[in-house]
């Protein structure tokens, strides 16, 4: 029998070093990432986004050096240049090399006060948007996560809050306060939490009962450490989403009130405040109204496109989940 037995000699083992050299790099280039490495990847890609991205920093960079633009052209903010601003029939004067993008009904410099409209709309679309999320977050948090007659009391308080008609509001509290830089910062981030609360308290109320959730109170977590430690995190991704989609909306709103006589107190450089003050002169002055509102119109479309972009990169369903 041990003549037709093969021995250990006549067996070759097989050589799984190959194999598992080969399997390796592969699981460790899926595993080794993060989802938050994935999604940066998916958006890394997107050429739309990184467009989009690039159009948002040259803003940012225009609204940090208003003050150099100004010192460039010589032309302060607010300063009036009357005999050489303006025509002599009183009207706006066009791009020149003197004034680059013209004057406006004042004969103050178009770029200077671009450069520094910027400045308003990006603060308050930024400072407004975190305002924002920070109450939602804390409110979706807790409804979601403590349940019972907090959930009942909260819920219901989103409900009111997404009720209310928040422009005429809005209005109505700018009136009586008077226009100023925080009371829009605050109406606005008052009137927007209740989006990010509702968003987030669906997201708790879907996790509060997974295993991580239940080891964490096994382990004697508090309530607040399980909130803002295991539960919070994930619901990270969506927030960024929404926000990013929520700042063009805020500086919209604030170019709405500024347009409606509400928003900063003149002098102050305001995208929708140029809009407002052009309307008698876009026959006679295209500038004075093109020029704001296409720098309006492109941070508004550059952060919307970049929303969609971290929307589909955070999708778990994209088909770029591995490139």
């Amino acid at each position: 029998m041990s003549g037709f037995l093969p021995t250990s000699e006549d067996v070759e083992e097989p050589d799984l070093t190959e194999a598992k050299t080969e399997d390796e790099p592969g699981r460790a280039r899926i595993e080794g990432r993060s989802p938050w490495l994935l999604a940066w990847q998916r958006l890394r890609r997107d050429k739309v986004a990184m467009f989009s991205l690039a159009v948002i920093v040259l803003i940012v960079l225009m609204a940090i050096f208003a003050p150099l633009a100004a010192t460039i052209t010589g032309h302060p903010v607010n300063e009036q240049y009357r005999t050489t601003g303006l025509t002599a029939d009183g009207l706006p004067k066009g791009p020149s090399s003197e004034f680059w993008l013209g004057t406006d009904d004042l004969g103050r410099d178009m770029l200077v006060r671009i450069a520094y409209g910027a400045r308003v709309s990006l603060l308050v679309g930024v400072v407004a948007t975190a305002l924002t999320v920070v109450i939602g977050v804390v409110v979706g948090l807790a409804a979601g996560f403590l349940g019972g007659i907090v959930d009942t009391i909260l819920a219901r308080l989103i409900d009111v809050v997404l009720s209310i008609p928040f422009l005429l509001v809005a209005i109505a509290l700018v009136s009586i306060t008077g226009p100023s830089l925080l009371v829009t910062v605050l109406v606005i981030g008052f009137f927007s939490w209740a989006s990010v609360g509702r968003i987030v308290r669906g997201q708790v109320l879907s996790l509060r009962e997974r295993e991580f959730v239940e080891a964490a109170r096994s382990l004697g977590a508090s309530n607040r450490r399980i909130m803002f430690v295991d539960i919070l995190p994930n619901v990270l991704a969506q927030v960024i989403v929404y926000a990013s989609l929520l700042i063009p909306v805020v500086i919209v709103v604030e170019a709405t009130l500024s347009f409606l006589g509400l928003g900063l107190a003149p002098p102050t450089a305001d995208w929708g405040g140029m809009i407002s003050e052009s309307q008698n002169y876009y026959t006679t002055a295209w500038w004075f109204i093109v020029f704001p509102g296409a720098a309006l119109l492109a941070t508004t479309l550059a952060f919307n496109l970049l929303g969609d972009g971290v929307r589909d990169a955070f999708d778990p369903r994209s088909d770029r989940l591995i490139p």
